[in-house]
């Protein structure tokens, strides 16, 4: 089913042009049970452009997710939304979303399981949308931004992969050699869900590793900085300029990583 959820409008350099946000849900199997990930791009403009997988926050996959990788992706990215949890789970609160977070991080073999299967879906819908499957990498928000570090320790060899105030702790810390792509890591520097402890030690883990890695961490912000809807005051709220902050530093990092 394809459904436009929102119309935004774009200017270009010389003449101004629509942008509209589409998307379109996809059906696969894993081990024989059912997920449902989502496109989200840009119909408006038709040329191939790199591919975004983007691990939601703990909500899964939802409207707001949708909206969240339209603003990361807008006209310059396909982005495809994995589902962790399976079709039949969908939260609808925190506390279901938790329950569904905390199943899928107890199990980072099954984690990493799920979202290289995602990949691999994203890859398979070149034909039906202007997808560069030469140049794919992965984003992920809270939840997704502690999932698409652990893409990255499987050795899985994409064009990068980012982080947005995502946890950054892991039961199995690799070695030299393992992660294969770029790691973007960008932190709030007040987050209370990722203390500094956790943060020393994904240091740690990244220097023994020999990663191409990079951490910024932005004063003032908490949990959540890039979601709109985020309401817990000190522990997880939207940051509007950290936000845009964040989403820029993205794009440097993939124009690099991604450059031909």
């Amino acid at each position: 089913m394809k459904k436009t959820l929102s119309t935004l409008m774009m200017v270009g350099a010389a003449s101004a042009a629509q942008a509209e946000m589409v998307t379109r849900e996809v059906a696969y199997e894993i081990d024989g049970e059912a997920y449902e990930g989502m496109l989200v791009y840009d119909d408006a403009v038709k040329d191939k452009r790199p591919g975004l997988l983007m691990v939601p926050n703990w909500m899964g996959v939802t409207e707001n997710s949708a909206k969240k990788a339209f603003r990361a992706g807008g006209s310059d990215y396909v982005v495809f939304i994995a589902d962790m949890y399976g079709k039949d789970i969908r939260p609808s609160n925190t506390d279901e979303a938790a329950k569904a977070a905390t199943t899928v991080r107890s199990d980072r073999q099954m984690m990493r399981k799920r979202v290289n299967a995602a990949l691999d879906v994203f890859r398979d819908q070149a034909d039906s949308v202007p997808l560069d499957v030469d140049r794919i990498g992965a984003i992920g928000f809270c939840f997704g931004g502690g999932t698409v570090l652990e893409l990255a320790r499987s050795g899985t060899d994409v064009d990068g992969v980012v982080s947005f105030h995502g946890n950054l702790d892991t039961p199995d810390p690799v070695e030299a050699g393992t992660i294969q792509t770029p790691v973007l890591v960008l932190h709030g520097a007040i987050d209370p869900f990722v203390p500094d402890e956790q943060v020393r030690a994904f240091e740690k883990e990244m220097r023994e590793a020999e990663v191409d890695w990079t951490l910024i961490s932005y004063g003032g912000a908490v949990h959540s900085f890039t979601d709109p809807t985020a309401n817990m005051p000190g522990k997880a709220e939207y940051h509007p300029v950290v936000a845009e902050r964040a989403f820029g530093a993205m794009r440097q990092f993939f124009n690099e990583t991604m450059a031909d």
